[in-house]
């Protein structure tokens, strides 16, 4: 069986989640070959003094992790997604190795708001029976601010209250999150999840022959 490793270079800790779509991505893409994927999220904290600029974070998780794609993740927040994918493109201009930028427009979070099953089973009460106001698909590019509406949700479908409610970890069950959702087909219908499907095709079809 042949193998895949992709790093993921990432802004945040928290935003190592992507590492899930971004497998099920490779692994639908994939899926007529007999190809193992393997994803990596590149934890540059573990340096001394970790590059402040995208170049040389780049540099350092290329060094560190190695790997035939590596993912660059930034989030398009105020900046057009474009602008984006530029800078991306421009901090690994001088590096030789296959890369695909991952711009999800405001956060990564709004990739994990469509799963209300799993949601549940992150919470860690997967037979709740509160209503839940999960977003439309087509409105998950729109969200002001995903991250806290995924955390919103995280304790809601908990249904705890008190002292259990506070002691709730909703960063950590985003993480959780992202492990337990099988299937990342909805989000195709977003603009930036197809961009980056895009250019990993061009990838796997072009520089890597897959």
């Amino acid at each position: 069986m042949r193998r895949l490793d992709f790093t993921l270079l990432t802004d945040g800790s928290s935003d190592a989640v992507l590492v899930h779509p971004l497998t099920w991505l490779l692994e639908q893409n994939l899926q007529h070959l007999s190809v193992a994927v393997i994803g990596t999220w590149a934890d540059l904290r573990r340096l001394p003094t970790p590059p402040k600029d995208l170049a040389g974070r780049v540099a350092a998780a290329l060094d560190l992790y190695p790997c035939d794609i590596l993912f660059v993740h930034r989030d398009a927040e105020a900046m057009p997604f474009d602008q984006r994918v530029d800078e991306i493109d421009n901090a690994v201009a001088q590096i030789a190795n296959p890369h695909v930028p991952v711009v999800p427009i405001r956060m990564q979070e709004a990739w994990l708001l469509f799963d209300e099953p799993a949601l549940r089973r992150a919470a860690g009460n997967p037979s709740g029976r509160v209503n839940l106001q999960m977003p439309a698909v087509n409105q998950l590019e729109s969200i002001p601010d995903p991250k806290q509406l995924l955390h919103a949700l995280l304790l809601e479908a908990g249904e705890l209250t008190g002292r259990r409610r506070k002691k709730q970890r909703p960063s950590q069950q985003a993480l959780r999150l992202g492990e337990i959702i099988q299937d990342y087909g909805v989000l195709r219908q977003l603009a930036a999840f197809r961009r980056t499907e895009e250019r990993l095709l061009a990838i796997l079809e072009g520089d890597l022959d897959y």
